[in-house]
C-alpha cells in the first residue's frame, strides 16, 4: 500500500495551522483547479471529529464523490480522515501538527490502496502517487499562504 509523507514548515502557530487545515472553505478554494466542491455533509466551516463532507471534484478526466469522515482529533495536535465512499479501495490521511520555536511542522501521512489488484499497483507506480503527492502539497502551500498572513483571521474569526 503506497504512503506518501509530506512534511511542511509554516511559520504561525499550531492552532491557526491546525483549525486551517480542517477548514472546508479552505480546501475548496486550494482545490479550486479541480472544481472541488462539499457536496453533502460538512460544507462549510471547520469540521469536527465524527463528522463527514461529500466532496465532488474533477480528477484524472472524470468528476468523481468522495465522502471522508473525521475518524480521530486531537486538538491541535493531530486529525485522521478516512474515506468513508469513494474510488479508492482505502484512504486514510493523518494530519500532524508540532509547535516549534517559530511556528509548525506539518506531518502529512498519506495511506491509500487503489482497486483493481495488479492494475491498481501499476497505475499507483507510474502516475496516481505522484498526483496526489502534488495535490496535497498544493493544499498545504494555500494553507501555508493563509497561515503567515493575516487572511486567516478571515476564516477563523467571526
Amino acid at each position: 500500500m503506497p504512503t506518501i509523507h509530506l512534511t511542511t514548515f509554516i511559520a504561525a502557530p499550531s492552532e491557526v495551522v491546525f483549525d486551517l487545515s480542517r477548514h472546508i472553505d479552505l480546501h475548496k478554494e486550494s482545490m479550486s483547479n479541480f472544481k472541488e466542491e462539499a457536496v453533502a455533509g460538512t460544507r462549510f466551516g471547520l469540521i469536527e471529529k465524527d463528522e463527514t463532507v461529500t466532496w465532488r471534484a474533477k480528477h484524472l478526466f472524470k468528476t468523481r464523490l468522495l465522502r471522508t469522515k473525521i475518524t480521530e482529533m486531537k486538538k491541535p495536535e493531530m486529525f485522521v480522515d478516512e474515506q468513508a465512499q469513494g474510488d479508492f479501495k482505502m484512504m486514510k490521511h493523518e494530519h500532524y501538527f508540532k509547535p516549534c520555536d517559530n511556528g509548525t511542522i506539518v506531518i502529512d501521512l498519506f495511506h491509500f490502496e487503489s482497486p483493481y489488484g495488479v492494475l491498481g499497483r501499476w497505475f499507483n507506480h507510474l502516475y496516481l502517487t505522484q498526483y496526489l503527492r502534488r495535490l496535497i502539497e498544493q493544499r498545504n502551500k494555500t494553507i501555508k499562504t493563509y497561515a503567515e498572513s493575516v487572511r486567516w483571521k478571515k476564516l477563523l474569526i467571526k
